[in-house]
């Protein structure tokens, strides 16, 4: 039987973007809304975003050619695809590995009416949806044209038939974003919606931070991927970059 996960698996969050800041300043200041100009899949990396990801793709450049990734899925939101070209411009892939491979499906998550607005800009323009988020949770709290977790979460089971299909036995990475990121382990590991909120709760998942499975063919009928480590921002740390786990700029506070 062939097998239908990657041999190896890594999911790398996109390193810090302008809009990181701007969503840190406008929390730690409580404003209402983010200040932005661009639209959020526009929104590029910041200098230390570019440092970070500079490093994560070092950390790669460092193993073995044969260890490397051979495929890159990204998002195609630009400081996504930014951190992608950066790993690849450290000599972080395989040799010979074909372009990154644009994946809409491993978007951020859309916010709709909540776009770009803190909690207490929820709270003071939609305190209808406050108080739905309240009471549903974020998991299945869907706003107004936008999405919750169950919807990023289907379009990513479909992701993940996509990469069974097309990428078995090979070593892939994914650049994607924090819900992406949180959302692709709820599904690989078979969680529960109390523990994958329990893991999201502990903190923000790093920009340019590290997670990563291994294909383990004994474990279950056909074999399954494994966790090895998440989180792991070591790569970045080793390169004097500074560790970063801002929300997006999308994201209205926790």
């Amino acid at each position: 039987m062939q097998q239908r996960w990657p041999s190896r698996l890594w999911i790398v969050r996109h390193g810090e973007s302008a809009g990181n800041v701007a969503a840190e300043a406008a929390h730690g200041a409580r404003l209402a809304r983010i200040d932005i100009a661009e639209r959020d899949v526009d929104v590029s990396l910041s200098a230390r975003g570019e440092r970070q990801a500079d490093a994560v793709g070092c950390w790669f450049a460092d193993m073995p050619a044969e260890e490397r990734p051979e495929t890159v899925l990204t998002s195609p939101y630009l400081r996504a695809r930014q951190t992608s070209g950066r790993i690849r411009a450290a000599g972080g892939l395989a040799p010979g590995a074909p372009e990154h491979l644009i994946d809409e499906r491993l978007r951020e998550r859309e916010l709709g009416i909540l776009d770009r607005l803190t909690r207490a800009g929820v709270e003071r323009f939609h305190p209808e949806q406050a108080e739905m988020r309240t009471r549903l949770g974020k998991f299945y709290h869907r706003p107004p044209s936008g999405e919750s977790w169950c919807d990023v979460i289907l379009r990513l089971r479909s992701a993940l038939d996509t990469v069974s299909l097309h990428h078995g036995e090979r070593r892939v990475l994914i650049v994607a974003h924090q819900v992406v990121v949180l959302c692709l382990r709820y599904l690989i590991e078979d969680m529960t919606e109390a523990e994958i909120l329990a893991i999201d709760a502990e903190g923000d998942v790093a920009n340019c931070s590290v997670t990563e499975y291994a294909f383990q063919p004994r474990q279950g009928t056909t074999g399954k991927l494994a966790l090895q480590r998440y989180n792991f921002v070591a790569p970045v740390v080793a390169a004097g970059a500074p560790v970063t786990s801002e929300p997006d700029a999308n994201v209205a506070a926790r």
